[in-house]
């Protein structure tokens, strides 16, 4: 997953959270993408940055330090955006998710979601839900479009 948003929106303390629960980071503020093969795009740390998160008040924290080095991850495949926003009243969210947009990166479309990080909210399980959510579809599994399908047929639809 790639954890996209304005500056200050929480995308590191987000990462921080998935990491504390087990999973690993790759690299955070700069990602280097490149393509590989048909259709998969994989993300790396720069070397330079390596495997540091900055949080605001604390700093630089080096997170194999901190969780082991099991916690890090020189690269992965991106399967999925998430981009991290400021909830604004003007702006609307998907709400039945059936389809996901995609966005191009290293010219492969990676399923894009785009969620309101809200102050005190736990963007790290929507986050987290999100990626179960898009394993799922690539196994074929669309809970949306299952239960959009149901709707359909009790209401006497197509």
């Amino acid at each position: 997953m790639l954890l996209l948003g304005p500056s200050g929106v929480g995308k590191s303390e987000c990462a921080l959270e998935l990491v504390r629960r087990g999973h690993r980071l790759v690299a955070d503020d700069i990602v280097e993408v490149e393509r590989r093969g048909e259709g998969e795009a994989v993300g790396r740390a720069l070397a330079r940055i390596g495997h540091h998160l900055e949080i605001r008040g604390l700093g630089i924290l080096s997170i194999p330090d901190l969780f082991g080095p099991e916690s890090v991850r020189d690269s992965v495949r991106i399967d999925l955006i998430c981009r991290l926003d400021v909830p604004r009243p003007d702006r609307e969210y998907e709400r039945a998710g059936i389809e996901r947009p995609t966005e191009q990166l290293a010219e492969v479309p990676i399923p894009c979601v785009t969620l309101p990080a809200r102050p005190a909210g736990s963007v790290a399980t929507v986050v987290e839900v999100a990626a179960r959510d898009e394993a799922l579809r690539r196994g074929g599994v669309n809970a949306a479009a299952r239960f959009d399908a149901r709707l359909r047929r009790e209401m006497g639809g197509s």
